[in-house]
């Protein structure tokens, strides 16, 4: 039987320290840990100077060898690899959890790289450390050679839960997923507003309370809203749906479910201001990418959306419908006042989330725990 090509591949560069990045959340890609996995990967590929040869965990090989090529081997991504007692027994010189995933671990004792994105659980699951969820985090953390955080906060909050064992930490922020903004003026997505709108995205969810912003746009005659995101959950088919109805907004409030990437782009593009009104965020990504368009970013002011909208964005202490909509107007009369100065700051302040910086910051990890 000939060896696989990924198999291959992995014994012609052998002689490269080997980093194996468990990633099977590609499976998810459209979620933030899949988003997170795809572009970070790429972004190791491309500055990766040919000391290391990284190894994936995958569920389709054949759609990821298509994406990342030969720049790395695929081990295929199994859901009973969960079980310890059938899970990964390759050594590998670095094991990197790219996920935080508190069950897919190495059975080897191998140099053991954590990347830690939130403690959001804490409040979700339950704050008794004893519950499993909690004991098997602390268990990452007990095995961790090294700890990476995406923000200042995820490591605030990681250290006033739990025990962190003395080992180098690092904070390394998450790039920004656009580059390039260009889109046709021609296309149109299904879901077109006619008036000016108000746009958010992400899971529609709690945490994400997106009814707040329905609440919000009763208060704000002039905009209708646009709210994209997977709504699966009860949130949304309950709270959100009744919210809508209960306003009278049905004909101003537009659920998209999942878009596409070109959709995001036009409505990043024709809307007024991008809303997140989250009440819990490991990194808000969504926020940096309607920076990138130059758009006047509305977020909540907790967790780590400080540190990513900085002095650009424009935040709400609080959640009173009212009080939201006269944080709204007030900043749009801001930005109006010098419109082309506001974008040049935003569009500047989002590039600073680069992911080809994040990769070589990781990669810098790498090198440090191999004493390289």
């Amino acid at each position: 039987m000939k060896p696989s090509i990924s198999i291959a591949i992995f014994a012609v560069m052998s002689n490269q320290s080997s980093i194996f990045l468990e990633s099977h959340n590609l499976k998810n890609e459209f979620s933030g840990f899949g988003q997170f996995n795809k572009h970070l990967i790429d972004a190791l590929i491309r500055q990766n100077s040919n000391n290391f040869q990284f190894v994936i965990h995958a569920r389709d090989k054949n759609k990821w060898s298509e994406h990342f090529g030969q720049n790395v081997a695929i081990k295929k991504y199994y859901n009973f690899t969960r079980n310890k007692s059938i899970g990964i027994r390759k050594r590998f010189d670095i094991w990197h959890s790219l996920n935080q995933n508190t069950k897919i671990e190495p059975l080897r004792d191998l140099p053991y790289v954590l990347t830690v994105h939130d403690v959001n659980f804490i409040d979700e699951i339950s704050s008794d450390l004893n519950h499993k969820r909690n004991k098997r985090f602390q268990e990452k953390l007990d095995r961790a050679t090294a700890i990476t955080y995406i923000s200042t906060f995820a490591k605030q909050s990681t250290h006033r839960y739990f025990k962190v064992p003395e080992v180098p930490e690092y904070i390394i922020y998450n790039g920004n997923t656009i580059k390039e903004v260009e889109i046709s003026d021609t296309y149109t997505p299904e879901i077109s507003p006619s008036r000016p709108f108000l746009f958010t995205i992400g899971d529609v969810c709690e945490r994400k309370n997106q009814h707040a912003l329905v609440k919000m746009l009763k208060y704000l005659n002039g905009f209708d809203l646009v709210i994209s995101g997977k709504m699966a959950s009860e949130y949304a088919q309950g709270k959100l749906k009744a919210t809508i109805k209960d306003l009278g907004l049905e004909n101003r409030v537009h659920l998209t479910g999942r878009i596409s990437d070109l959709d995001k782009f036009y409505y990043y593009k024709n809307c007024e201001a991008f809303m997140f009104p989250t009440l819990r965020e490991g990194f808000g990504i969504p926020a940096i990418e309607a920076m990138r368009f130059g758009k006047p970013a509305f977020i909540s002011n907790n967790t780590s959306l400080p540190e990513v909208g900085g002095d650009v964005a424009f935040y709400w202490d609080h959640y009173d419908a009212k009080y939201m909509a006269e944080i709204v107007t007030s900043g749009l009369a801001e930005v109006a006042h010098n419109k082309s100065a506001f974008q040049e700051k935003s569009i500047t302040h989002s590039k600073k989330f680069c992911w080809d910086e994040a990769a070589r910051q990781y990669i810098n990890v790498y090198r440090e725990v191999l004493n390289k």
